[in-house]
């Protein structure tokens, strides 16, 4: 499995981004996924993740209402659609993916890991 994030940018405080992960997949069905993004100085952080089948979705506390994750398998891409972004949404976003049935926070439980975009929020 290939992950590739793109959409990222520099942006000001109250724009919108939207992210974009394409995923080369061997599985028979689609993978659960999710995004993750790291700040200088700070550790990875989860963000949100949605199930293969797009119908169940996760998000941190922190993006939680501004941030929505959606995916197309037709066209094997899952989506974040950042809104109202904030100084401190700045940091490079991941994408993952996993075949464990799991949306969660644990980066460990990701299988797959895409190179990551950078988003820049001014203030």
């Amino acid at each position: 499995v290939q992950l590739q994030a793109s959409g990222g940018g520099l942006v000001q405080a109250g724009d919108s981004l939207r992210l974009s992960c394409v995923a080369t997949s061997g599985s028979s069905s689609p993978l659960d996924m999710g995004w993750f993004r790291q700040a200088p100085g700070k550790d990875r952080e989860f963000v949100a993740a949605t199930r293969g089948s797009g119908g169940e979705s996760n998000y941190a506390d922190s993006v939680d209402v501004r941030f929505t994750v959606s995916r197309d398998n037709a066209k094997n891409t899952m989506y974040l659609q950042m809104n109202s972004l904030k100084p401190e949404d700045t940091a490079t976003y991941y994408c993952a993916a996993n075949g464990r049935n799991y949306i969660g926070p644990f980066a460990g439980a990701y299988d797959y890991w895409g190179q990551g975009t950078q988003v820049t929020v001014s203030s």
